[in-house]
């Protein structure tokens, strides 16, 4: 099994900055695709950023300028960098990763959650 331990969430004013982590962890051969998704009380999850193998980003409108994606493979750990905070980013953000297991097939994980509230 593999699994995803995030941190870094809390309760910040308009215009704060957090750093979120998400550090996999178990039978992995090697991971292919990282992101971050978030979903607020009443709608759908949506994609923030991911990363693929090689570095290519993609960010969902809002947040661009303001976050960013960043990896380090040696700790299979995935980090969204907020700056400038809304309080319409008020969600529960959640780590996705896309792994190759040891049989080398292809498996997402969701990690847990990691709640981000920002005040006006």
């Amino acid at each position: 099994q593999v699994q995803l331990v995030e941190s870094g969430g809390g309760l910040v004013q308009a215009g704060g900055s957090l750093r979120l982590s998400c550090a996999a962890s178990g039978s992995i051969f090697s991971i292919n695709n990282m992101g971050w998704y978030r979903q607020a009380p009443g709608k759908q999850r949506e994609l923030v950023a991911t990363m693929d193998s090689g570095g290519t980003t993609n960010y969902e409108e809002s947040v661009k300028g303001r976050f960013t994606i960043s990896r380090d493979n040696a700790k299979n750990t995935v980090y969204l960098q907020m700056h400038s905070l809304k309080p319409e980013d008020t969600a529960g953000y959640y780590c996705n990763v896309a792994i190759s297991n040891l049989f080398r097939v292809r498996v997402n994980y969701w990690g847990q959650g990691t709640q981000v509230t920002v005040s006006s």
